[in-house]
């Protein structure tokens, strides 16, 4: 049973879309005991055929390359030039290429990649950094999305809209192409584990941004973002998102961070309690540490305090299953939203069938250890027409947000696309016991 009369579905539905393509780069396997041939590995050997086409040849091939990338990105020579020179003394020899050969060559290790060809979901949103020219009493909000594409491979993409000052929700339409980021590796760190600063200043705008997994904990997907603005202690302000990093053989739990949504920095966190999936932080510190919700028995709720940001060990179950549509497990669905009442955190419980249902609890602001009130049913579960896709009987979110007294909850069906709905505040807390 759920609280169906409590939630407000909104026209509103985003669907994967297979022509959004990034141009990201391309590295070709080298693993078999006879790749290599007279001592050059198959990324010389792909340049060193480049770079004997005749110069016919070589005109010809590119200007083929150029047509079918130019209908769908910007900019193609620049990317096209920058890959040659991330490759170039790296994977191949250090070469003296005309501006031709070194555009060809930049195609052979670039590859077009629908990154959200198969499903949009596990929607997350804040507000949005830049709140020029919005009505009074509407807010401008960035949604993120975890897209799907070739391989099941997991990126992020973004979205922008408006909140009005009656709840009602638009979504702005997505750009027609996408531009993979220029990325440097931070200096510092453990040697062997650096983190990655991506530059998107590329992009007319947010949408046209897409994180694809970049280092090799990340090479399988980087997953259920959930995005947090948070205000330090000195009034400054930063956008954090926690996201599972699966690497193909583990998941562990990394973070982003921007100020902006053009620059971002990508850097693992620590500790044994962030070996699992759904951390969440908190979007300020309290009692002057750093709090974050947890899941790392794979079944409740835990709070956790740290003095580092990336270091996170230890931690308090606070809230476990009680109702039978969480009794496998439940966890958080998105960052804590600070109330008058205290801290409002959206669950989603696990039950019978694996069906994933929404819930609402609320913590005690000054104590977050101390559980308050919890939804006794379901706030939001899927309906019949809404139950069918990649995973059947899911409803997901991975950050909601409060607008006025309404909450806005983005959320995603059966791991497929992605939706809206509005929950006024004050019936929220009367439905908790």
């Amino acid at each position: 049973m759920a609280n169906d009369d409590l939630a407000t579905h909104l026209p509103i539905t985003l669907r994967p879309d297979p022509k959004r393509v990034a141009i990201r780069p391309f590295t070709p396997a080298d693993d078999s005991p006879h790749a290599a041939v007279d001592g050059r590995p198959r990324a010389q050997r792909i340049a060193d055929r480049v770079l004997a086409l005749s110069a016919a040849d070589l005109t010809i091939d590119l200007k083929r390359v150029m047509s079918g990338l130019s209908e769908h990105h910007r900019d193609v020579n620049m990317v096209l030039r920058r890959r040659f020179h991330e490759v170039d003394g790296l994977l191949i020899d250090h070469c003296s290429v005309s501006e031709e050969q070194a555009l060809l060559i930049g195609a052979y290790f670039s590859e077009e990649y629908a990154f959200e060809a198969a499903a949009l979901f596990n929607p997350s949103i804040v507000a949005h950094p830049d709140q020029s020219g919005v009505q009074p009493g509407a807010m401008r909000f960035v949604l993120s999305l975890r897209g799907v594409g070739e391989g099941h491979v997991s990126s992020v993409t973004f979205r922008t809209g408006i909140c009005d000052a009656d709840g009602s929700v638009t979504i702005d339409p997505p750009g027609l192409q996408a531009v993979a980021p220029r990325i440097e590796k931070i200096p510092g760190g453990a040697p062997d584990d650096p983190g990655v600063r991506l530059f998107c200043e590329d992009s007319r705008d947010l949408s046209e941004v897409v994180i694809f997994p970049i280092t090799i904990n990340q090479r399988h997907g980087i997953e259920d973002v959930r995005l947090v603005r948070f205000v330090d202690d000195d009034g400054n302000v930063a956008y954090f998102g926690t996201y599972t990093a699966f690497s193909g053989e583990g998941i562990r739990q990394e973070m982003l961070r921007t100020t902006d949504f053009v620059t971002f920095e990508l850097n693992a966190l620590r500790g044994d309690a962030t070996a699992n999936k759904g951390m969440a932080l908190f979007p300020r510190r309290i009692n002057g540490r750093y709090a974050m919700l947890g899941r790392q028995d794979h079944e409740n709720i835990w709070l956790l305090t740290s003095d580092d940001l990336y270091n996170w060990a230890g931690g308090t179950r606070i809230v476990s299953p009680r109702w039978d549509w969480e009794f496998v497990q439940i966890g958080n669905g998105g960052s804590p939203i600070e109330i008058d009442e205290g801290w409002l955190v959206i669950t989603h419980g696990v039950g019978p069938v694996r069906n994933y249902c929404l819930g609402a609890c609320l913590l005690d602001r000054d104590d977050p250890t101390k559980l308050l009130a919890r939804t006794t049913y379901p706030i939001l579960q899927p309906r019949a027409e809404e139950r069918y896709g990649y995973v059947p009987n899911v409803a997901y979110t991975c950050g909601a947000m409060v607008h006025g007294r309404t909450l806005i909850l983005p959320y995603a069906l059966a791991d497929s696309f992605t939706t809206f709905a509005t929950v006024p505040l004050d019936r929220l807390l009367e439905a908790m016991a």
